[in-house]
C-alpha cells in the first residue's frame, strides 16, 4: 500500500505530496544486523536492544533522508534517566561520544525536546516513567513532527544540515541509566 499524502495538522509535512515505502523493521529482535555499536555496550536481550553500559551510540549502518521512525523505549532507572534518539547527522566527532545535533531527548526532565529547533518543545506529560513508551518521529525536509504514545507532542520547522544522516540510540548509562528499545521500524519518504 502506498501512502500518497502525509498531513501535518491541516498542512502537508512536505511542500509537495509524496509517496512512502512500506515500513521496514530496523531491528529484527535477534541480532544487531544493520547497526554499529560505537563506544558503548549494547546487546540483544529478550527481543530488545538493551543499552547495557558506556557512553556512545547504537547507530544505523545506513543514512536516511526523509522518514517516519517508530519505536518503543523504556528507561530502567526510576528517575534521572537519560538517553535519546539522534537523527540526520553525518559524523560523531572523534573526541565525543555523540553527534552535535538533532536529538529527541529521552531525559526525565527534558523529555522529547529537540534542542535548537524552534517548536520542538518539551512533552514529558505524554510519557510514562518505568513503562514502555511509543515514539513516532516524522522528518521531512526542514520539518519534523513527534507523537508520543499516540498523542501529538510537537511540530517544528528549521532543521538544517545534511539531507541524509544516521539514526542512533544514545547510550548514556553511567549518568543516565540503562534503556531498552524494541519494535523499531522506519518508513522512507520519497
Amino acid at each position: 500500500m502506498k501512502i500518497t499524502k502525509l498531513f501535518w495538522g491541516a498542512t502537508l509535512v512536505c511542500a509537495a505530496a509524496m509517496a512512502a515505502d512500506e515500513p521496514v523493521a530496523l531491528f529484527d529482535g535477534k541480532t544487531l544486523n544493520g547497526w554499529d555499536v560505537l563506544k558503548c555496550e549494547a546487546v540483544v536481550d529478550n527481543g530488545e536492544i538493551f543499552l547495557k553500559d558506556g557512553n556512545g551510540l547504537v547507530q544505523t549502518q545506513k543514512k536516511y533522508g526523509d522518514f517516519i521512525l517508530e519505536l518503543e523505549w523504556k528507561a530502567l532507572q526510576p528517575e534521572k534517566y537519560d538517553s535519546g534518539i539522534y537523527f540526520r547527522y553525518d559524523t560523531v566527532p572523534e573526541n565525543k561520544p555523540w553527534p552535535q545535533r538533532y536529538q529527541v531527548n529521552l531525559r526525565y526532565d527534558d523529555m522529547c525536546n529537540v534542542g535548537g529547533v524552534k517548536g520542538a518543545a518539551k512533552s514529558s506529560h505524554l510519557t510514562k516513567p518505568g513503562e514502555w513508551n511509543r515514539l513516532k518521529l516524522t522528518v521531512c525536509g526542514t520539518k519534523a513532527e513527534l507523537e508520543v504514545n499516540g498523542q501529538p507532542a510537537w511540530k517544528a520547522d528549521g532543521l538544517e544540515g545534511p539531507k541524509e544522516g544516521y539514526i542512533a540510540l544514545q547510550a548514556e548509562v553511567p549518568k543516565g541509566g540503562q534503556y531498552r528499545f524494541r519494535n523499531i521500524k522506519l518508513t522512507e519518504l520519497k
